[in-house]
């Protein structure tokens, strides 16, 4: 068995997933360069029995190893800054959709159709072809290619709505909404789970989010 997909991050399924993923790789790219040159240098170190007495200061060098980091900092800070504020970003949203979470199930609300409601439970293990305390009773259906204002809260404690594989993650807070901006790119269902440890059935509240044209 692969084991590889299982500590990757999910393939995506949204245009902002793909520039987590892409910066993720941006990031351990130079998290490699830095971990390289430092062990260089260290075993260099180590293993260099050539010393200078007389060496008191060396500008120059003090000049690298400030500058260089700094500059390190902003080829990070830089695009994960752009991120940031492209996750916050809700302009002219085509449909509202809004997820309450209880103890441990979730509450669908379409307020944009007539205020349909319904709730979701996981279902049990009787049938073998469903997925492991991650398929529900009742899905939440979405279009694809569809800019959707997410709204999350909570009827009693502080639950997490998460679906990895569109980057989106928002707190369910008591008394408060929650936004979060949500476009699938691709058709099919998308599994999620509470992510946030909000009681002794919390492994039991999954999120299936099914897809369609």
């Amino acid at each position: 068995m692969n084991t590889w997909p299982s500590i990757y991050l999910q393939d995506s399924n949204s245009p902002l997933m793909e520039q987590l993923i892409f910066f993720h790789d941006h990031i351990m790219m130079i998290l490699m360069m830095i971990v390289t040159t430092v062990s260089y240098i260290m075993i260099m170190l180590i293993f260099n029995n050539n010393t200078d007495r007389n060496l008191l200061e060396g500008q120059m060098i003090e000049l690298i190893w400030t500058v260089t980091p700094a500059l390190t900092l902003f080829f990070i800070a830089t695009p994960s800054l752009r991120l940031l504020y492209l996750m916050d970003e809700i302009n002219n949203p085509m449909m509202t959709t809004k997820a309450m979470g209880h103890q441990w199930y979730w509450t669908y609300e379409y307020s944009d159709f007539n205020d349909m409601e319904f709730d979701s439970y996981m279902i049990n293990q009787e049938n073998n072809n469903n997925f492991r305390l991650l398929d529900v009773d009742n899905r939440m259906v979405l279009p694809s290619n569809t800019f959707i204002r997410m709204i999350v809260t909570s009827m009693d404690v502080i639950h997490s709505w998460t679906l990895p594989s569109t980057g989106v993650k928002i707190d369910g807070t008591p008394g408060r909404l929650n936004q979060a901006s949500l476009m699938m790119n691709r058709n099919g269902l998308i599994y999620g789970q509470c992510s946030e440890i909000c009681g002794t059935n919390h492994s039991f509240m999954p999120i299936v989010v099914e897809s369609v044209p």
